[in-house]
Order: structure tokens, then sequence, then C-alpha cells
């Protein structure tokens, strides 16, 4: 087929994030905006664990199998009475209730109910750390704090995201010599070790205690956090005001091979601050000419000249909620991706900035926590409209994803409303008209001068083919599909699709079979490509053949009408009428169009016409 509700043509949807859409947005680009990854390419950490503690296991086998066995409490299986809370809900439905929220993405939801488990059952420990981390993930950082557990009795990652949460809940409410106290006295360890270390300083500096916020960062730890150390240490010299020892650590940075990319608009500003704006120009100029095109730069030098103030020096509530972000960018890129929204919560708590609300929707989703994710993308404010329009697309392709189309598509108009020139955001929206086959609508937005540019991307041309093929405006469809088949030869999507319509409609039979068998060869595990390759087969009278590559398509998409449709004609084609019969019954439940399903209904009364 074609496609599945036209899911072969939107592959570019979850591309948007990772690459340009279209060729002319990605000119040669010698030196991006910066990123960690791209300072530290290679690994320079071991994963941390899961706040999810391995089980025990109860048997051991080998060399250490005469150890005593792990004492386990059991929560008992029959509580007597059951548990109950005020509205006469048992623990045991809570608990559940709790669990399948959280399997359905619902963290805030989960988390209400194993919070109420937790009041109900407090001797038990597995319902505590389930009751924790469903806080954790859901926000809810008071209640972490209130059942911490012990730190001699929980696993590490519960323990200490406890701890570090004590601390930073501690700071938030102003008690900033508590939150340092405890820190001194009882330092959080790994896996949380390398967020404490980067957020210490700035609750020492709140706290006065500048012997702890001015010693020199371990230089033994790992790579990022040792430059982020050396970053903030700069910025609580000026904030005491040594700025010869605070401009040297900054221009040792802004000039380190590794670090530049990260660095080098935080000495400009510092140089700007100091009233020095000649030589802040004079660095942006020689940064820019050296062949950087790092946008920092570019808005900072736009500023120098047009004598704006520079940003201002972070206060420490504001540092350490940025030291925050600078640890869940670090466990993200370790796939630590709990970890990550931890710390994304507990900056928040320390200051709403938008971007770190965005990165905690991107986190979230990349979690499996969808409803949660879409929740904190809807909290970035309209008035930083780049990240809003970013936020709102997130949002259309998480709730297209789950075939709630109306919603997407008002997300991806939300985000063309913020941000009207962006070209990728007109094409996910194009893609979205056409998904819910308001194809007129489609097409304007896909011939408008957005996009039908001289360099447009392939994909634009793509599926511009696919609305005037939905049309029914076979010439133009197929100048498109084949533009987009010249620029990309060997895309199995472009060659299944233009193959298909040619051995649909019968014209070029034998040409678009061999497109399709293409197709095939590159990606054999897609089912719609198989049925694309099954129908041709039927469409040239190889019907035992068609049989066999039909039943391997529909064990890849049981749930899809056509090809469930297709592989009726071809057992009614060798003689097996009952089995035709049970696929286009079948064919019924699957929800069909109107046009298939009257189609079905007259081959059940009639059967096909040999």
């Amino acid at each position: 087929m074609r496609h599945a509700s036209l899911r072969s043509i939107l592959v570019a949807f979850t591309a948007l994030t990772a690459a340009p859409v279209f060729a002319q947005e990605a000119p040669p680009v010698a030196d991006p905006a910066p990123r960690i990854q791209d300072v530290l390419p290679e690994p320079v950490f071991s994963p941390p664990p899961s706040l999810s503690p391995p089980l025990a296991p109860l048997i051991v086998v080998g060399e250490n199998a005469d150890a005593p066995a792990p004492t386990i409490e059991a929560i008992p299986r029959v509580w007597s009475p059951a548990p109950r809370d005020e509205e006469g809900r048992t623990a045991y439905g809570l608990y559940l209730s709790g669990r399948s929220a959280l399997s359905r993405g619902e963290a805030e939801t989960g988390a209400a109910y194993l919070s109420a488990v937790e009041s109900l059952t407090p001797e038990q420990p597995t319902v505590r750390e389930q009751a924790l981390i469903a806080a954790l993930l859901a926000g809810d950082l008071d209640l972490v704090a209130r059942i911490a557990p012990d730190p001699a009795t929980a696993s590490p990652g519960i323990a200490e995201a406890g701890a570090l949460v004590t601390v930073v809940q501690t700071f938030v409410r102003g008690e900033a010599r508590a939150a340092n106290e405890v820190l001194k006295v009882r330092p959080v360890l790994a896996p949380h070790a390398r967020a404490a270390a980067l957020i210490g300083p700035w609750i020492a500096a709140a706290a006065g205690d500048w012997d702890t916020a001015l010693a020199e960062p371990d230089p033994t730890g790992d790579p990022v956090t040792v430059l982020f150390g050396r970053y903030h240490h700069a910025q609580l010299l000026e904030h005491r005001r040594r700025f010869d020892e605070a401009e040297a650590k900054l221009q040792a940075l802004a000039f380190d091979a590794r670090a530049a990319p990260l660095f080098r608009a935080a000495y400009g500003e510092f140089l700007e601050r100091r009233g020095k704006r000649a030589e802040a120009l004079a660095f942006y100029d020689t940064t820019l000419a050296s062949g950087s095109q790092d946008p920092g730069i570019v808005s900072a030098r736009a500023r120098v000249v047009a004598r704006v103030r520079p940003p201002a020096l972070a206060d420490y509530r504001d540092g350490a909620a940025r030291a925050l972000i600078i640890a869940a960018r670090q466990a993200s890129s370790e796939n630590a991706n709990e970890f990550a929204v931890v710390y994304l919560r507990l900056s928040l708590n320390l200051k709403p900035e938008p971007e770190a609300r965005y990165l905690l929707g991107q986190t979230l989703a990349q979690a499996n926590l969808n409803t949660a994710s879409r929740a904190a993308m809807a909290q970035v404010p309209r008035s930083d409209a780049p990240l809003y329009a970013g936020a709102q697309v997130a949002i259309g392709l998480s709730l297209a994803g789950e075939q709630r189309q109306d919603e997407a598509l008002a997300a991806f108009q939300a985000a063309r409303e913020a941000s009207p020139a962006d070209p990728a955001i007109a094409f996910v929206t194009a893609g979205q008209l056409l998904q819910m086959e308001r194809y007129e609508e489609a097409l304007t937005l896909l011939n408008s001068p957005l996009l039908d540019t001289v360099e447009q991307g392939s994909n634009v041309r793509f599926l511009r083919g696919a609305a005037y093929e939905s049309l029914g405006r076979i010439p133009e469809a197929e100048a498109q599909l084949w533009a987009a088949l010249q620029a990309q030869p060997n895309e199995p999507s472009y060659l299944n699709y233009l193959g298909y319509l040619w051995v649909d409609s019968g014209t070029r039979v034998a040409e678009g079979a061999e497109m399709i068998a293409r197709a095939h060869a590159a990606d054999p595990g897609d089912g719609n490509i198989q049925d694309s390759l099954g129908w041709a087969q039927y469409r040239q009278g190889q019907y035992d053949t068609a049989v066999e590559t039909l039943e391997q398509a529909v064990a890849k998409e049981p749930a899809n009408a056509e090809i469930n449709d297709h592989l009726g004609d071809a057992y009614w084609q060798v003689g097996r009428r009952r089995e035709a019969g049970f696929q286009w019954t079948r064919v019924l439940t699957l929800d069909p169009d109107d046009e298939r399903r009257a189609k079905v209904e007259r081959k059940l009364t009639e059967g096909l016409e040999l």
C-alpha cells in the first residue's frame, strides 16, 4: 500500500527535532551553537544507575551460593482489615491505580495515588520507594523531602536523590545556611554527587561561607563538571569583586580548544559588564572572523554595537538553577532521563525559566511520560516565541502519535502563529492536514512561498505529490513524486509510494513493481511496503506468491484494513474462499473508510470476478 494513514509520508515529522527539513536551512556552518556533547564527543562517564533499584536474587548459584539469602520485607498479601483512606479506598486499589497511571505516562496522577498508599502503609519500604520515585518524576518535591528514605536501607539512587531534594528545597525556602550545613555534614554521594558539586558553591555563597564557595573545583572529576565548576568559580569571584582573577579564569575557558564554544559568550559578557566594550567587540569580531556562526556571539556583537546593557551576573539562586540544568543535560546525554527530570524539577523550583520547562518536556518524553511531557511543554510562555513554537510542535507530535488529530493540528497552528516564517513548522502543519485528509488546505500551504522554493527539499515535493494524488490530480502527483525520487533515488518511502501508484492504476505495472521491490529490499521490516510488493505480484497475476507475501505483511500490520483486504482478494484468486471471507469480515472490524467498507460488503455477498 502507499501508506498507513499517511504515516509513511510523515516520516519527516520525527526528524524535525534532529535535522533541517529544507536544503536552504542547512548552510555550511563552521562552528554551530555550542552544546556539551560537541565539546566532549566521546563518552566520559559510566551511565548512572536507574532510580529504580534492581531486585536481589532469591536463589544464588555459583561461587556465592553459600552466602545467606537477603532479608526481604514483604508487602502483606492480606491486610486485616485492609487499610482504607477517608473516602473508603483500599491501599490495594490505590496502589493498582497508581501503577496503572504511571504505565500510561500520567506521572502526577500516579504519584498522588502512591503517596496515598504510602500514607496508609508507612511501614512498607517498597511502597515508600515507589511513591518517592513517582513524586520525583511528577515534581512533588515537598513529598519527596517528607518521605526521603534512610540512606542506610535505601538504594543509592533513591537515598541520594532524597538527600539532594532535601538540600535544594531547604535552599528554596530561603534557608541557605541550613542547606549549606547539611551539605557539609553529609555530602550528597553518587549517583547524584555531580549535581551536588555544581550547586554546592552557589548555596555556600548564599550562606556567606566564602571559603567553601571559592574552593578550587576538584580537578579529578569528570571533564564537564570540572569545566562548569571553573566557570561557576569565575562567576563567584566576580561576585566578590575579585575581577582580575575572574577574568583570568574566564579567558582561559574562552580560549580552551574544547571549552571555547561553551564559554566565549560568557567571557565577552564579563568584559561588557566591566565596561570594556571595545575589548569585547574585538573579541566578538575575532571569534566570528575565525568562522564561528555561534548565534550567541552574533547577538552579543549586535548588543555591543547598539550599546545595550549586557546580561547581569547570575545571582546565587539563579546560578544554582542553571547548575542543575547543566547536571540535567549531562544525565540526559547518558540516557539517565529519570535523573534529568529530578534536576530540572529542582531547577524550576529555584527559578521557573522557559528553557528548563522545555528541557523538562523533552526529557519526560524520552522517559515515555507523554502526558507529563505535554503538561511541561504547555507551560513554556508565549513571550519566548521560538521556544514556545518548539514546545507546541513537540505537543503536536505527541498528540498525533496518540491519534488525537484535531488537538495536534491546534498545537501546530499555535506554533505557526508564534513563528510564522519558520518553514519547518509550516511543513509539519501541512503534514498534519494531509493526515486528516484536508488535502486542499495542505496543498495551499505546500504551494506557499514559504515551502515552494527553488531549493525546497525532496520531502516537501513528496508531501505535495501525495496531496495531488489524494485529490486525483495524477499527472501533477507523478511529477512531484518523480522529482522527489530523483533527489533521493534510494529512499524506500518514495519508491514505494510512486511504485504503488503506478501498479494500482495499472499504468506502469512492471516499472512500479520493480521500484517496490527495491523499497522492500531497503526496508524489509516495513509491513506497508511488503503489502505494496504483494499487491504488485497480485496485479501481475502471481497469486500464489502474492498470498505468501501478503500473509507476511498482515503479520507485521495485523490491524491494517487495506492489507487484510488485499490478502482476502489473494485468497479468493487461489481458491481459498473460506479464508477470503474471513479476511474480508475482519476488514469490517478495522474501521475502514466508507468506500472500502462498501466494496468489502459487496465482495462478501458476491465474491470477486475471476
